[in-house]
């Protein structure tokens, strides 16, 4: 009798044993489908040695296979992937794996799928949820659940427009075959530094074994050109690559590039994709058939059947970190799947993290550099403004010398750049008569005002409510008062300053989809935007000549906090926005307002000495055993019931091992005490870097019990201590 060892796509289920039938055959990797009581879930054969089961069942107790998806199986790298990220962060290896099989319909042998799409007829009974569905879906295409779930009506809705006939179905084929790209299509004139580094690349391609190379050039050095000769290479060689993007805004125009490179588009893979799109994505990819994937993080748990070349864009973007379900580290996560697979692994940046630096330092990574900007553009110029000796009117928020600056430059017909991390209109409203804050009630959060679509927005669980007309405590009239900025005030602040300049506000609440990245990318090069108001989704990616100046309104908000990456972050930010300007022939400037002008960071980006800001942060790190010389682990309890919240943690707190230079601080409310309806307390973990952090919390928290209601997560190399 034959026996198969399945991870199901539960992460509750350990793995389970199954009988193979007579003349099936199910072999490690083989995707099939498996009984589990009266359902039939879809799993993945395991090696028996590999992935143990906590019981041995009997033979004459098995289960048979039900079937085997006619799809290719997941290959021996990938599957030591995922035990690897499994046992790293502490993950359950089936919800690991559902990241390899995120979409079921791509199992499914179907050709062709209806969707459906606008008519432009508008039907004589025009409900306002009609009417709403109309509005925003526009020309999107997509199946019912799909077009329901973007208009924010239900299915029923969708329907109804069908038989009215606004909607309409439309066969889409499902395996259409993507183009392949031509590795000579139109290959770039490179400098000899950048011919030097991309040969570099090209014989790592070539040779077929794990290189990880970190690829530190300042912006606009032209590091995309220069990683695309690796990526030529894998092509060549008929294998594939991976190119994985910090924010899917950046997409849109990174995609442009490539089809001016290669001549046609790569497969993209991101959360805006329809369910067909991903469906015929998956497959490509599985069967080998796409070449280059370019995608957010969950790109790189596909099922590659012959990767060559992974390549990590923006790689210090922190946005790299899940931070929810698996909470891995994309970046990290990569160089492990590089090692399983035997490639190269290009690590791009201007401003390489500090562990990426470290890396380097002890010989494991190989650095590569491109010190200088292509094509003869120079540096911009950085100079901090003191808002204590240059302070703005009273009421307002830019300084007087970055007036004066966008004036210049709007009259030398140039655009301008301000940035400010901070969505909506201002990050608190409040009455002025008896002191009420508008609150989250479901987390320890302000509501943001956001005046441009008029409500008030929380933006860590999503909770969205109207302005009121009168304060709910003391209900006096027209006493709601907006403290602090955010990008949507600033933009109001330009708007009277300079009401002829056409203006864009560019942050997730506007550049939702490739699409709308697109769009701000052409109103850019054709020059109809004058100033751009943005947050960091405008710090990376983009390559506008035109623009010229960059103006950073509070250089010092991303410094509160207490984070242990503040200052690094706060400098690759400023660095990344500030490598926007004169990225063309024409010169460029930065201003920098801020409070403090003699904080290191400000003065290492004044002075361009990136190099001794990273020497004295990474001294300091040194000394507090802190990243990458020691490690940290987050423990974050939630309940719904507090007192279970708090209970559990301290019970966790006072069953922690005593472990020669290994510290357990906490339990301690965390400083999002409530978040989506949950009381969180947060304990922390920091051990000396030898120490097997994950199986000390694997066998500390293992003896433990808790109640139901309580859910215990554990975050290996923490990035956010909220």
């Amino acid at each position: 009798m034959s026996r198969a060892r399945v991870l199901l796509l539960n992460p509750a289920l350990g793995p389970l044993d199954y009988r193979v039938p007579y003349g099936m055959t199910a072999e490690p990797g083989s995707i099939v489908v498996a009984p589990l009581g009266p359902r039939q879930l879809t799993g993945v054969v395991w090696e028996p040695e590999r992935m143990p089961s906590d019981a041995e069942v009997g033979d004459n107790r098995l289960r048979n296979l039900i079937s085997v998806h006619d799809a290719p199986p997941l290959a021996a790298p990938l599957r030591r992937l995922i035990e690897w990220t499994s046992d790293y962060y502490l993950a359950p290896p089936g919800a690991v794996l559902r990241m390899a099989l995120p979409s079921s319909s791509a199992l499914e042998s179907g050709r062709t799928v209806l969707e459906y799409r606008a008519t432009g007829l508008i039907p004589d009974r025009l409900t306002p949820q009609r009417a709403q569905a109309l509005e925003r879906i526009g020309d999107r295409q997509g199946l019912v659940r799909e077009l329901a779930l973007i208009a924010d009506v239900s299915d029923a809705v969708i329907r109804g427009l069908c038989k009215a006939g606004a909607i309409e179905p439309v066969e889409v084929a499902l395996d259409t075959p993507f183009p392949e790209p031509d590795p000579d299509h139109a290959a770039p004139e490179l400098t000899a530094e950048q011919r030097e580094a991309a040969d570099r690349f090209t014989e790592a391609v070539e040779a077929h074994s794990f290189q990880p190379f970190v690829l530190d050039g300042v912006t606009g050095s032209g590091k995309t050109e220069v990683y695309f000769e690796g990526v030529a290479a894998a092509i060549r060689a008929g294998r594939q690559s991976l190119v994985l993007l910090p924010e899917i805004a950046l997409t849109e125009p990174f995609l442009r590039r490539f089809a001016t490179r290669f001549g046609v588009l790569p497969v993209a893979w991101h959360s805006g994709l329809r369910q067909s799109q991903r469906r015929r994505a998956w497959r490509a990819i599985a069967s080998g058939e796409a070449k280059v994937v370019v995608g957010a993080r969950s790109a790189l748990f596909l099922p590659y059947r012959d990767l060559g070349l992974i390549v990590i864009d923006e790689a210090h973007e922190a946005s790299f970190k899940q931070e929810d379900g698996v909470q891995y580290h994309a970046r990290d996560t990569a160089v492990m799947r590089g090692h399983f697979e035997d490639i190269p692994i290009i690590l791009a940046s201007a401003t390489p993290a500090i562990e990426t630096r470290h890396q380097v330092e002890l010989g494991r990574y190989e650095e590569v550099k491109l010190p200088a900007r292509f094509g003869g553009a120079q540096l911009p110029e950085i100079a901090a403004i003191d808002l204590l000796q240059d302070p703005p009117p009273r009421g307002h928020w830019l300084a007087p010398t970055l007036v004066k600056a966008i004036e210049e430059t709007l009259e030398r017909g140039e655009q301008s750049l301000l940035f400010l991390n901070r969505r909506g209109y201002a990050p608190l409203t409040l009455c002025r008569h008896c002191g009420h804050r508008f609150q989250c009630p479901n987390c320890t959060a302000w509501l943001v005002e956001h005046r441009l679509i008029h409500r008030l927005q929380c933006h860590h669980c999503g909770l969205i409510a109207k302005p009121p007309e009168v304060c709910p405590e003391c209900k006096a009239e027209d006493s709601l008062v907006a403290c602090g900025p955010g990008v949507e005030r600033i933009a109001d602040e330009v708007a009277a300053l300079f009401p002829d300049a056409p203006r864009a506000i560019v942050t997730s609440d506007t550049i939702w989809s490739p699409a709308k990245a697109a769009e701000f990318v052409a109103r850019m090069e054709a020059n109809e935007i004058s100033i751009v108001i943005g947050t960091q989704l405008v710090t990376k990616g983009y390559h506008f000549p035109n623009l010229t100046l960059v103006g950073v309104v509070d250089a010092d908000l991303g410094l509160a906090g207490g984070d242990l990456r503040a200052a690094e972050r706060t400098f690759q930010q400023i660095a990344q926005v500030a490598g926007r300007a004169g990225r063309g022939s024409k010169p460029g400037r930065v201003f920098v307002q801020t409070h403090d002008v003699n904080a290191p960071v400000i003065q290492a980006l004044v002075s361009g000495d990136g190099e001794s800001f990273y020497t004295a942060e990474t001294e300091t790190r040194h000394e507090a055993g802190a990243p990458p010389f020691g490690r940290m682990a987050a423990i974050v309890v939630s309940s719904e019931n507090a007192q279970a919240a708090i209970e559990t943690a301290r019970l966790i707190g006072k069953t922690a091992p005593h472990i020669d230079q290994m510290h357990v601080f906490g339990p301690a409310p965390a400083p999002l005490a409530m978040l989506r309806g949950r009381h969180r307390h947060r304990l922390l973990v920091h051990a000396r870097r030898s120490l097997d952090v994950q199986d000390v919390i694997r066998d500390w928290l293992g003896a433990l019990t808790w109640p139901g209601s309580v859910r215990v997560s554990v975050d290996v190399d923490p990035y956010s201590f909220l």
